[in-house]
């Protein structure tokens, strides 16, 4: 029998983060598919992460948005998507012609297709006549674009991938690359030990990036412009500098070195202004000085501040200095966070960018608007991210389509930005789901969009690599592309014979074509060859880094030899201002909190939520807090604490750790009140933005931290959704066979079980010990779990390893269901313990077991149980259990902690 081609293995792009990992997708017949990394995909080898491998986890239809909805006196109701369209396009118009085109947004995601960007970009900014159009990417990377753009004349990305293998030192500045960017931390650590390349990490916390580096800066939050600001006045004294290529290609830098000399002036001073040793910042200076093939990655932590774009400055400052720039193993270069936040970047999804690298100057309009044949193109810049919710908040944007984000989770004073879409007069969502924390916060209509997997469309990678994410699901429901959404609402506004798209194809040549629009080498980004692609050449194209110019070679790197887009074609240094936070400790709020990510989520878990694999590792929300501070403050590891801001505040488990520096606090972002019970992170950070890029500081909000009791902790599994009792703490968790939540609470044992006996039928076992604070209950249909719960102290509430491996069969054994309410393992059911490896679903207890029988580094560890041996994210957490349980430990490396 022959196989169905339908069901052939398509080239596809990851959804996840900017590294651009090529994915083999074989679908499986029943809406779901098989996943493995391209090897032949110049991004990543084969090599996936574990979100990346998890991803055909994701697939399924749980709470899928089909169809278009609309709300009415009794919640939503679906309605066709002619009636859908028509109500979106009547509204914006009226509102429109009533207070004028200000009056009216976009919020867009670093999520959407190049495809889907454009036309946003286009029909908000060209014929409607607004710049109100921006992206979440304004929270990930929108400092570097500032620092790109005020020191090269554009968003120029100087540097590829290969640079990583190629260079000498890799410094890593607010970047937790072993985790954030596994496939290319790979690639760093490879180099590390095939050419010797060292590795230095700086960074308030001690990541597991750190595992790794050759020397660890611990600087204090906010000092980084002090530290590469004292690095620049180190390179001019110790006659690092190459004269040439400053005086050829640059001007400003007497400026910069001077205003540097000024904030930290000497090794000492720098020291001084960072909370390091004068010896680690020495050794770091003399590394850099002394390597020429030196790259400088840095991520969110460079880019989540108030001072970003002045802290991207101050490390091309340095690159500039010394000519490393544009060359084979040395470069600046920006880690992005999003698929297609480049994308987003290239077609001017920001609202201070116009389109194709185009900024908001009187030539670059009026050649926009000549080649779109634009009728109201708008003229100035709109607000960005935070402004624009806080406009919403005061009346002033009335009408804001939300496409393919949850700003109700992701954004700075979170409960502000919730509130704020309470009061808009229209508010539409494109989504692939019909319900998370933005949608319930009062949309007016949904529309269905494709997801990854029936998306067809282009992404940009973080080193300017344009891939193709392609379809290989049928679209489900009523879902269509958002490009498709968009074209359609603007033919409704009368604009739609600039719209006349009927392909993903047709936008990306016109995106193209404008890309090379009286460009002539004047501007940095130009796919103009792609113009003329055919459809079958466009389903077939292969991976291309930009610049693709007419009739000229390659080009994987930029500025070697000058050749900047100012209009003298020379580079700027800029003299960054005195690094200072916008915000104070203080008595009420002595702690600062940093928030990011974690190693198995993606933003707010709308699609890592569904992997019962990735939801393994660290199952709930929590703060992690230095020891000194924990017993400062009260507070323990595994109990509970409420970390409070001025903005809100959060119910949060606690783990306490030495890798945490003292006086900080760090929260995950991506639990949302879909996934937890008030664990928002957003809510509780402090809304102050770059002055250029308009970012947010999300890195060092002031806050407090106290112990918040519970007297019981418990879990429960089910087939069928759940709805918790309102009074417990709850962390809802994917697991296979159905779902499951982790709670703690203080209400009475009495009333757990009657909860548990309304939600259950049939055959119903349970175990009582009142007086010791202990009950346990578990149905059963056909020989398995059906619906499970076990509650009780902090230290008897149940093995929830065991019993979730339990629930996962399809059957228990008489043994496994007598056994089944002691919470124990039974008939040699092993537990296996927390997971460590994702991407195999290897558990902790399994690991130690293979390190006391002599597995003594990860390697051998990987030969036994393959953990470690995919996407590498895990090896650091493998390296501390071998030093742990005793076994050899490899050399560490040396640690400066902040004074």
């Amino acid at each position: 029998m022959s196989a169905d081609p339908a069901l052939r293995t398509v080239k596809t792009t990851c959804a996840y983060c900017g590294v651009g990992c090529g994915v083999l997708a074989t679908p499986d017949g029943k809406g779901g598919a098989a996943i493995a990394g391209d090897p032949d995909h110049p991004a990543n080898f084969g090599r996936l992460c574990s979100k990346g491998s998890a991803l055909g986890e994701t697939l399924g239809l749980s709470n899928r948005l089909l169809y278009p909805m609309i709300r009415c006196d009794n919640g939503m109701e679906r309605i066709a998507w002619s009636d859908a369209l028509d109500h979106v396009a009547h509204r914006f118009k009226h509102i429109i012609a009533r207070d004028g085109p200000g009056a009216v947004a976009f919020y867009l995601s670093g999520q959407l297709l190049t495809e889907d960007y454009y036309v946003a970009n286009k029909l908000m900014k060209g014929f409607i006549g607004s710049a109100n159009v921006d992206t979440n990417s304004r929270l990930c990377m929108s400092s570097s674009v500032a620092g790109h753009r005020r020191a090269f004349g554009a968003d120029t990305v100087p540097g590829c991938y290969e640079d990583l293998e190629q260079a000498d030192l890799l410094v890593l500045v607010g970047s937790n690359a072993a985790w954030c960017h596994p496939v290319l931390f790979q690639r760093m650590l490879a180099n590390k030990q095939q050419r010797g390349a060292r590795i230095v990490v700086i960074d308030p916390r001690r990541t597991d990036t750190t595992e790794d580096a050759d020397l660890f800066l611990g600087l204090k939050p906010g000092t980084d412009t002090a530290l590469f600001c004292g690095l620049l006045v180190h390179l001019a004294d110790s006659g690092a500098l190459d004269h040439t290529y400053i005086d050829h290609y640059t001007v400003g830098f007497d400026e910069a070195l001077a205003r540097a000399r000024g904030m930290a002036g000497s090794v000492g001073a720098t020291a001084l202004a960072t909370g390091l040793s004068e010896q680690d910042v020495a050794t770091f200076f003399k590394m850099f000085a002394n390597t020429p093939r030196a790259v400088t990655l840095y991520s969110q932590g460079v880019n989540q501040s108030a001072q970003g774009t002045d802290k991207v400055n101050a490390i091309l400052n340095c690159h500039l200095a010394t000519g490393r720039i544009g060359k084979v193993g040395a470069s600046p270069f920006s880690l992005t966070g999003q698929p297609n936040a480049m994308g987003g970047r290239e077609v001017g999804g920001l609202a201070n960018q116009l389109a194709a690298h185009m900024v908001f100057t009187p030539p670059d309009i009026d050649r926009v608007r000549r080649f779109w044949k634009a009728p109201r193109i708008a003229t100035h810049e709109g607000s960005k991210a935070v402004q624009m919710f806080e406009a919403i908040g005061r009346g002033e944007i009335k009408a804001l389509w939300v496409m393919g984000t949850n700003p109700a989770v992701s954004l700075p004073d979170a409960d502000a930005a919730r509130e704020a879409l309470k009061k808009l007069e229209l508010f539409v969502v494109s989504e692939n789901v019909r319900s998370n924390d933005t949608v319930d916060a009062g949309a007016h209509v949904l529309l269905p969009a494709q997801a990854w997997g029936e998306k067809s469309g282009t992404v940009t990678n973080s080193e300017r690599r344009i891939s193709r994410q392609r379809t290989f699901l049928e679209s489900p429901g009523e879902a269509q592309p958002d490009w498709w959404i968009l074209c359609e609402v603007a033919r409704r506004l009368g604009f739609g014979a600039a719209f006349d798209f009927k392909s993903a194809a047709d936008i990306f040549r016109e995106h193209a074509a404008l890309s090379a629009f009286e460009n002539n080498g004047i501007r940095d980004f130009d796919i103009g060859a792609l113009t003329s692609l055919s459809d079958e050449a466009f389903d077939v194209m292969a991976p291309v880094q930009w610049p693709v110019r007419q009739d000229a070679s390659p080009q994987p790197r930029f500025f070697a030899e000058g050749g900047f887009f100012a209009n003298d074609r020379k580079a700027r240094f800029v003299a960054p201002e005195i690094p200072s936070l916008r915000t104070e400790t203080t008595p009420a709020r002595p702690l600062r909190l940093n928030t990011g990510r974690i190693r198995d989520q993606w933003h707010t878990m709308t699609r890592t939520g569904a992997s019962p694999r990735l939801g393994q590792h660290l199952p709930e929300p929590f703060v992690e807090v230095h020891p000194d501070d924990a017993l400062r403050y009260g507070v323990s590891d595994g109990s509970f604490a409420r970390v409070t801001t001025d903005y809100g505040q959060c119910t949060l488990r606690v783990v306490v750790s030495e890798r945490q520096q003292r006086g900080m606090l760090f929260a995950p972002i991506h639990w949302s009140e879909a996934t937890a019970t008030g664990a928002r992170v957003g809510s509780l950070v402090a809304p102050f933005t770059d002055p250029f890029s308009g970012q947010p500081e999300n890195k060092a909000t002031p806050a407090s931290i106290a112990p918040y009791e519970y007297v019981f902790r418990g879990f429960a599994l089910s087939r069928q959704p759940l709805q918790l009792p309102v009074h417990a703490w709850v962390a809802r968790v994917a697991v296979n066979g159905g779902h499951g939540y982790l709670f703690a609470d203080n209400a009475d044992l009495l009333g757990w079980q009657l909860w548990l006996r309304m939600n259950t039928e049939g055959d119903l076992a349970e175990y009582k010990d009142f007086g010791g604070g202990i009950y346990r209950g578990a149905s059963f249909n056909n020989g398995r779990i059906e619906t499970c719960l076990f509650l009780g102290p902090a230290d008897d509430a149940g093995d929830w390893n065991v019993v979730k491996g339990l629930f996962a069969a399809d059957a228990l054994s008489d043994g496994q269901r007598r056994m089944l309410l002691s919470g124990k393992s039974a008939d040699g059911l092993a537990n296996a313990g927390p997971i460590v490896c994702a991407c195999f679903g290897v558990g902790r207890a399994t690991i130690c077991d293979a390190i006391a029988a002599g597995a003594s580094s990860p390697a051998e560890i990987g030969a036994k149980l393959k953990a470690g041996t995919n996407c590498g994210s895990c090896i650091p957490e493998l390296k501390r259990l071998i030093a742990q349980t005793g076994a050899r430990d490899s050399e560490q490396p040396p640690l400066a902690a902040a004074n």
